[in-house]
């Protein structure tokens, strides 16, 4: 995936660029923690994939749901990342790279009002958004309708700064305030409105993919008081993000040296036919519910332009948000999914992931789901 270095080492301010030159020389001359990983050093032209989170007090007050999925994707591979942000950390007891625009207290409609976020993307020069931004504008009883038009024009400013970005956008985790009785419906009624406004708003240029927090959180479990997440709310929330970006970063972003849109890709060099596989897993689990995770594979020798997966989870169990694909569901519970504009472009060998929530009979035993892949070729 593009992207392009600006910003300091993790977890360094970025009130200290002007010495990122003089610190990283001396670093490296030391053996220093700026040393690539395996798979950079590999491809000289790699840059790591800047992501921002963005929001309020949710999201950096301490917002530890970041470190939890920052540590996620350091487990998985994901190592050539680097989140960004204006602020730094701010604690959360295990390290990580803390850089954040999760700004206390905020409103988006302020934020757009103020034209606050132009600034912080110069600053910062992110790839990705990743975005649960709205809480205190729904409990201050703002119209849905303003704060979209503020994600609206938020998303313009971040195309103005990347005409690439990739924008995930949350639908916020449950509110319940005792100060506030009405918050929880609010909350319900704007998450509502967020995919629809997604699919007016995304391009395959800027992909906007939506993101359920709300389902499978609970303001009496997942939070210490009505609002803020604790320990269960930041690893329920890590969990929703982790398939939704990983998707984005195995997919990457057209123009980069390798990726499977490049001009110039050969054609199939054995003259065979496309295939595909598909690979479940789920690494989420919680009563009624379950996140499942799926990676398609290119197994032939042709370039695959696009492909569909056929999930029939086990159990009773039914999809009910996805990211990374468009769902068909027939009437039994199974579900066709496929992929997105940005997505099925896949190289032979390479992979990509969409992932879902489904929702489970409380009787249901551990999640599982067959899973069947077939690929398409461009017209000739």
């Amino acid at each position: 995936m593009r992207s392009t270095r600006h910003s300091p080492p993790r977890n360094l301010s970025v009130r200290i660029i002007p010495v990122l030159g003089l610190l990283a020389a001396l670093l490296l001359a030391i053996g220093g923690p700026l040393a690539p990983r395996a798979t950079a050093a590999a491809n000289p032209t790699a840059r790591a994939v800047r992501i921002m989170p963005l929001g309020d007090s949710i999201t950096g007050s301490p917002g530890c749901w970041r470190a939890v999925l920052w540590n996620r994707l350091q487990s998985t591979g994901y190592t050539d990342i680097d989140f960004v942000g204006t602020l730094g950390p701010q604690g959360c007891g295990q390290p990580h790279d803390g850089d954040n625009e999760g700004h206390g207290g905020e409103l988006v409609t302020n934020v757009a009002d103020q034209n606050l976020l132009p600034g912080r993307l110069a600053a910062t020069l992110p790839d990705v958004v990743v975005m649960h931004f709205g809480t205190n504008d729904v409990w201050s009883a703002i119209a849905p309708d303003r704060i979209l038009a503020a994600y609206s024009k938020l998303v313009e400013q971040m195309r103005a700064s990347n005409p690439d970005m990739k924008i995930l956008v949350a639908q916020l985790i449950p509110m319940n305030p005792g100060s506030c009785t009405a918050c929880a419906q609010r909350v319900v009624d704007f998450n509502a409105r967020i995919p629809g406004w997604a699919r007016t708003t995304s391009t395959d240029r800027s992909p906007v993919t939506v993101v359920d927090h709300w389902t499978g959180f609970s303001t009496a479990t997942d939070t210490y008081d009505g609002v803020h997440p604790n320990a269960s709310g930041d690893d329920k929330i890590a969990a929703r993000w982790y398939p939704a970006l990983a998707a984005l970063l195995d997919a990457g972003t057209p123009g980069d040296p390798g990726d499977p849109g490049d001009p110039g890709d050969p054609g199939d060099p054995g003259g065979g036919q496309p295939s595909c596989s598909a690979s479940f897993r789920a690494p989420s689990v919680w009563q009624g519910g379950y996140q499942g995770d799926v990676t398609v594979t290119n197994t032939s020798t042709a370039p695959v332009s696009g492909w569909t997966v056929t999930v029939a989870p086990a159990d009773g169990a039914r999809l009910t948000q996805i990211w990374g694909g468009t769902l068909t569901t027939a009437s039994d519970g199974t579900a066709a999914v496929t992929n997105e504009a940005w997505n099925g472009t896949l190289a032979p060998g390479a992979s990509a992931t969409f992932g879902f929530i489904a929702s489970a009979p409380a009787t249901a035993g551990a999640p599982s789901a067959t899973v069947t892949c077939t690929a398409r070729t461009a017209s000739p």
